[in-house]
């Protein structure tokens, strides 16, 4: 049994926009459930992404960000502490 789902005019007008380009494009004439079927099982293949687009703010870096992140850095050989940073920054 399908449910209704109700959505805002934006979000139905922009849907009707992916209707009407896709027919334009493809020549096929698609249903809006069938729309909202291939998003939404496009969104189950990247789960991870999908789920991250609902966070605020920033988020965690991969494993993979932080390695490259750590190929720019080098080492001076000169240990800094908190002191020194303070008397650099405020003198």
């Amino acid at each position: 049994m399908a449910t209704a789902v109700k959505m805002d005019e934006e979000t139905k007008s922009r849907l009707e926009e992916l209707q009407a380009e896709i027919k334009l494009r493809t020549g096929e004439k698609v249903t809006q459930q069938e729309i909202l079927a291939r998003l939404v099982e496009s969104a189950v293949e990247s789960r991870s992404e999908f789920v991250d687009s609902f966070r605020k703010g920033t988020t965690a870096l991969t494993d993979e960000e932080i390695a490259q992140f750590n190929e720019g850095t080098i080492s001076s050989g000169v240990e800094t502490d908190e002191d020194d940073v303070d008397e650099i920054l405020y003198g």
